[in-house]
């Protein structure tokens, strides 16, 4: 099936996996490489000399185009960015606006530029500084989200910008990638559906408590981190909504200090981080805390599998999911029932 999104990055499927922290690893996105969707490794957790050992790591895997996800507002941007540029990668990612001058330094180098965004101003404003295509994500999506569902968000940025448009937020199969086409779109990113495969490297309990939630048990909260992020509703998700000032605090102080030692990173660093969260933003100082070591609240159930003491991001399209196929099968199911559905709807009277 080709489309504006697989001639400009060269896959065989206009299917994206997204960079997903601790999730989006060397293994999940060679497989999804492999199967002919664009896999995002997921950089933000990683050191730059990780990074970098990532990027050859899934290069050993797959001779298939991928791409590496970054944060724009991250210290070390500019250096992750040459790390793409050195090592050849084919896709950079963005979870948040990167800047123009980053843009242009990788449209320079060759590699293709598709940030990530939740309203229309935004995918207006990348467009304009040169991006090559922009993935939106509605309200439905996990993670951090907005209140705009993707039936709505979807159809306005494919109206207000002439680059490929990628959707984002609710979607699982053929029938949502046909219906994402209809509106304009060029493929489908796609990221709970990705971890809830065989391939990926979450552990197994954590795994089941996915596959038991239903559409109920996944709920956007501003309990975390101050913003506001679709996740499973769990037992540390409860404790921090009732929690008070200073009892979160504690908590954030605790969880920040384990974050700094695994990143790297100093406690300037770490705050100021986090003051860049919190700009504009009505935040008390143990979310703007939280929002800065969130990537330990998410380590805790996505690696260590602790699904009592860490969060763990999801779409509203966990409630739907119970089953766990490679990413081969899942590729090739969706694009099987794709074209089903296309096929019927051309058959129709």
């Amino acid at each position: 099936m080709e489309t504006a999104l697989t001639r400009l990055v060269g896959v065989r499927h206009p299917l994206v996996q997204t960079g997903m922290g601790w999730v989006s690893g060397p293994r999940l996105v060679s497989a999804s490489a492999d199967a002919g969707a664009l896999g995002i490794l997921a950089s933000a957790t990683m050191t730059l000399d990780r990074l970098r050992d990532a990027v050859r790591e899934v290069k050993s895997r797959t001779d298939q185009p991928f791409g590496v996800n970054l944060r724009a507002d991250a210290q070390d941007a500019g250096d992750r960015v040459r790390i793409l540029i050195d090592e050849g990668v084919r896709v950079a990612s963005f979870a948040l606006a990167p800047s123009p001058e980053l843009i242009a330094e990788l449209k320079a180098a060759g590699v293709v530029v598709i940030p990530s965004v939740g309203a229309r101003r935004h995918a207006e404003k990348v467009a304009a500084w040169g991006a090559d295509a922009v993935i939106v994500q509605g309200g439905e999506g996990g993670g951090h989200t907005g209140e705009v569902a993707t039936t709505v968000l979807l159809p306005q940025v494919v109206d207000a910008v002439r680059i490929p448009v990628v959707a984002a937020g609710g979607f699982h199969d053929g029938r949502g990638l046909v219906a994402a086409l209809a509106y304009g779109a060029a493929g489908v990113a796609m990221g709970t559906r990705f971890l809830l495969t065989s391939d990926s490297t979450v552990p197994d309990a954590v795994k089941a408590r996915y596959l038991a939630a239903t559409v109920r048990d996944v709920a956007v909260t501003r309990a975390v981190d101050g913003l506001p992020h679709r996740m499973l509703r769990t037992e540390l998700v409860e404790a921090l909504e009732h929690a008070g000032r200073t009892r979160a605090l504690l908590q954030a102080v605790r969880r920040a200090a384990g974050f700094r030692e695994l990143s790297g990173l100093t406690w300037r660093q770490l705050v100021r981080d986090g003051l860049a969260m919190k700009h504009g933003k009505d935040l008390t100082w143990s979310q703007v805390l939280l929002a800065a070591n969130t990537p330990m609240l998410l380590r805790a159930a996505m690696v260590d599998g602790r699904t009592d003491l860490g969060v763990m991001a999801a779409g509203q399209v966990a409630g739907v999911i119970d089953d766990l196929p490679s990413c081969a099968e899942l590729v090739e199911r969706i694009m099987k029932e794709a074209e089903e559905v296309r096929e019927r709807l051309s058959a129709s009277p």
